[in-house]
């Protein structure tokens, strides 16, 4: 039952046009972000696609934990960020600033954990005093075939956004996925521990997918441009699955 209604909430509160949402820079508590952090040790740093991976399913998991079905600040906390401009920040962390920031609620998937969303100016110290800025990784080959049925995240690589931008965009993409989603597929998702692949591709590709996306009810991505990318940028792009034609093209 907690999961349903973590469900209802994320689907009802993020059905609206983002454009609708709004926040006033003069009151603080309406500027609402969820904080990811990744974690970066010097020495053998995760490889960018794993931190996308990671980035979209710890994002989703926060949103439809058993805690977001409940009464209580985990709750209350997402609500409002639902209700203002759905803002994520990426920063990163190595050694003992990472073993801190498991103490903040949230939930960890592999090198990335997802915090539960707060006013900016209520961030965690144990969070905010991390880096924002050189967050990034290189783009490299990634093995392996998506399978026919599993839910994949298609990122426009012509962008040439940075890792920590692109953890936030494929975080949005994951939990807008569950939104769209009926709630019994929703929860066998949940339960399977949220597996999905994420694939940048080309602008041409990107293109081809988002016209698929168009036809087929995908969910697309709408960057709001507060940073690396112009308003209203298509960033990425979720699917429950794709057919062999379209997976062939990633």
């Amino acid at each position: 039952m907690s999961r349903q209604l973590a469900w209802q909430l994320l689907y009802e509160r993020t059905s609206a046009d983002y454009r609708q949402r709004s926040e006033d820079p003069r009151d603080p508590e309406t500027v609402q972000a969820m904080q990811l952090v990744i974690n970066l040790p010097k020495q053998d740093p995760p490889a960018r696609n794993a931190v996308l991976v990671d980035a979209a399913r710890a994002t989703v998991a926060v949103c439809l934990a058993e805690q977001a079905g409940q009464p209580g600040p985990w709750r209350e906390h997402l609500q409002r960020w639902y209700d203002h401009r759905i803002r994520k920040v990426t920063r990163r962390a190595r050694n003992k600033a990472w073993l801190d920031v498991q103490e903040v609620p949230g939930v960890t998937v592999g090198s990335v954990r997802a915090f539960v969303p707060s006013a900016v100016c209520d961030v965690p110290h144990e969070v905010s005093k991390l880096q924002i800025k050189g967050t990034d990784l290189p783009m490299e080959p990634v093995e392996g075939q998506v399978g026919a049925s599993t839910p994949v995240i298609v990122v426009d690589a012509g962008l040439e956004m940075s890792a920590g931008k692109a953890a936030a965009q494929v975080g949005h993409a994951s939990m807008l996925l569950a939104a769209q989603r009926p709630l019994e597929w929703v929860q066998a998702w949940a339960e399977d521990g949220f597996p999905l692949s994420v694939r940048e591709a080309d602008s041409g590709v990107f293109a081809e997918c988002l016209a698929y996306a168009r036809e087929h009810d995908g969910v697309v991505v709408a960057d709001a441009g507060f940073t690396e990318v112009a308003p209203g940028s298509v960033t990425a792009l979720a699917f429950s699955a794709l057919p062999p034609s379209v997976l062939a093209r990633l």
